[in-house]
């Protein structure tokens, strides 16, 4: 893949549906095109190896890229100046968070009554 170059007196960045990127240039009416943007799915995107600032590696458990252009078929859409949702249910976590506060809570109650137990049968054993 080529890499896109934006020139310098560029005063705005546009990125359309299917990823092609054009750059507002002065002095001329039309944007001009840079390039197109590449998309790519994997069969197992498990398998991807995470390298960190959300960049990935291609694995052999992850299988061969299928590149292909924003707007395919099952590849989606690009969508400039959008902000990807959260996967997470706030409501959900944190409900889970109070159940596990609860139990931590009560098998410390279990092990604080279990050492009283015992501190008491060596007592009767004196």
């Amino acid at each position: 893949m080529p890499a896109i170059t934006f020139p310098a007196n560029a005063t705005g960045i546009v990125v359309n549906d299917s990823g092609q990127i054009y750059a507002q240039i002065p002095d001329q009416q039309a944007p001009q095109l840079l390039g197109q943007l590449s998309v790519a799915n994997f069969a197992n995107d498990s398998g991807l190896d995470p390298l960190g600032n959300n960049l990935y590696r291609e694995t052999t458990a992850s299988g061969q890229p299928v590149v292909s252009v924003a707007g395919d078929i099952g590849f989606g859409n690009i969508h400039q100046g959008y902000l990807e949702g959260s996967n997470v249910d706030p409501v959900k976590e944190i409900t889970e968070l109070i159940s596990a506060q609860r139990a931590y809570e009560m098998n410390s109650k279990v092990i604080q009554a279990a050492d009283e137990m015992a501190s008491t049968v060596s007592k009767g054993i004196r």
